[in-house]
């Protein structure tokens, strides 16, 4: 895996990522998450070679199942098609862990995809609840990582 960089980028860089991977064959517009454009969101790119192949977005966000107070939440997590299954994913999801240990982060919780959840629990997330459906996208899961600061 030469040339592996994880760098910060903007909310418009992580579109053609999350187009092809999260919103195949709908509009371009379906790209942009509230909260993408807030001055505490962060966005990560995963490089390959200086191409992107992954992103994932941090939110500063709430989440009222969980008591923690500094709560992150992690969406728009994707890695194209032909580099998924490389281990190429664990590098961003690491980095988003040290950005939110950095931050004083308490917990992250995102809801996973029902074929991420493995993915996820590699990386000490566990699974909280019963599976929901989001319409148009799938079945989902709220899985969280507690920080100890």
């Amino acid at each position: 895996m030469n040339e592996i960089k994880v760098k910060k980028i903007t909310y418009l860089e992580t579109f053609p990522v999350r187009s092809a991977v999260l919103r195949q064959g709908k509009p371009i517009e379906t790209c942009f998450f509230v909260g993408d454009d807030a001055v505490d969101t962060t966005h990560f790119g995963l490089f390959h070679t200086n191409n992107l192949i992954g992103v994932a977005s941090v939110y500063l966000a709430f989440n009222e199942n969980f008591k923690q107070v500094q709560q992150f939440q992690l969406r728009g997590m994707a890695v194209l098609s032909e580099y998924q299954g490389l281990g190429y994913g664990q590098h961003i999801l690491k980095e988003v862990c040290t950005f939110v240990e950095e931050k004083k982060g308490q917990l992250l919780w995102c809801n996973a995809r029902e074929n991420a959840v493995r993915f996820y629990e590699n990386f000490g997330f566990l699974v909280s609840g019963d599976a929901f459906e989001i319409p148009n996208i799938g079945k989902h899961f709220v899985m969280f990582k507690i920080f100890v600061g």
